[in-house]
């Protein structure tokens, strides 16, 4: 790699530097800033033809990066959000450019006038209060291996916490007595402090006093959950878990099991619940740790119950109050009748 190069100087300097002192870059965020020039460094190599070092700031103009993010589309056959994704990380190392060589300003301008691609809307995937009730009974709570199932995804459902943020939980994070109370580290590093219900409480208990009967580690720094191998439960374990009790559920009830289900729909499922049960858009935004309620929005626009709820509550405080006696209403309807 040729050091004179200030494209590869700058982008070293982004990661050995910069991205370490940023309190608010979450690792999975730097694994996906670091996996955006991975594939940027491919598309050049396969597509191009030209070894990495040959890599410039003049080089990367805006027909060059259109054609890394259809090579994603076509090639990769990545969605749109993940292309995005892609993009976004490409869009954060030319602000550090452009703050700390000016310079290049231009070349900075190009990149940004490269905007998102639109992502098409999909229906929120959530689960009804019935499904979760059936899914919950499932497991053998009588087992080690069944407790720390069932607590798996009771927390999942009860805290509505993304998958890696269940992943990441130590034992230290959970107030085991009454109120329990469950401290979430989220994106950016942001840490909200949940309530989680007694029903809750008493099977995360119940796992605890398993974890403790099997001599294993539960000190506050200790994963609170982990696999046969003593490490701590990963993103594709927790999936399996749930996949294998849908899987089961498909085959006891399956009216009520939909064809997908996945972790972040125990998430979708708890948002929908608090939304239908008329708990604040803002109180649920805090307990989701969305950073604006725009995005918390989406599941009171999905769910047409709450539409109709809105729809009647907005027409009352307009509409003028009804006089009409029943004899009144009558001779309207007859009235109505002969004009057809």
């Amino acid at each position: 790699m040729n050091k004179l190069n200030p494209f590869h100087q700058m982008l070293s300097n982004y990661f050995l530097k910069h991205i370490p002192n940023r309190s608010d870059y979450s690792t999975n965020t730097i694994k996906s800033y670091r996996d955006a020039f991975i594939l940027l460094f491919q598309y050049h190599q396969t597509c191009k033809h030209q070894p990495i070092s040959y890599m410039t700031f003049a080089i990367i103009d805006n027909e060059y990066l259109q054609g890394f993010l259809s090579w994603l589309e076509q090639e990769r056959t990545y969605s749109v959000t993940s292309i995005n994704l892609r993009l976004a990380a490409i869009h954060a190392f030319y602000r550090y450019v452009q703050s700390y060589a000016p310079e290049y300003a231009a070349c900075c301008e190009v990149i940004f006038s490269i905007k998102s691609r639109k992502v098409p809307i999909f229906p929120v995937n959530y689960l009804t209060i019935k499904t979760v009730q059936c899914l919950l009974e499932l497991p053998d709570a009588n087992t080690a291996d069944g407790i720390r199932d069932l607590a798996v995804l009771t927390l999942l459902y009860d805290s509505g916490a993304r998958v890696q943020e269940i992943v990441d939980l130590s034992f230290g994070d959970l107030r085991f007595e009454k109120p329990g109370t469950l401290r979430i580290t989220g994106k950016g590093n942001k840490t909200r402090i949940i309530p989680i219900m007694p029903q809750t409480l008493d099977i995360l208990n119940a796992y605890v006093k398993s974890c403790r009967c099997a001599s294993k580690d539960t000190s506050l720094t200790a994963p609170f959950f982990f696999n046969k191998s003593h490490r701590k439960l990963t993103r594709a374990g927790i999936a399996y878990i749930l996949q294998k009790y849908v899987e089961k559920g498909w085959r006891t009830k399956p009216e009520l099991f939909p064809d997908k289900v996945s972790p972040h729909t125990l998430r979708h499922s708890k948002a929908m619940h608090l939304l239908e049960a008329g708990v604040n858009l803002v109180y649920i935004r805090d307990f989701l740790g969305h950073s604006s309620v725009l995005t918390t929005e989406v599941y009171a626009k999905a769910n047409p119950e709450i539409k109709r709820k809105a729809i009647e509550a907005a027409g009352k405080a307009v509409l003028p109050h009804e006089h009409y006696s029943v004899e009144e209403k009558q001779e309207m309807m007859d009235w109505l009748k002969n004009l057809v």
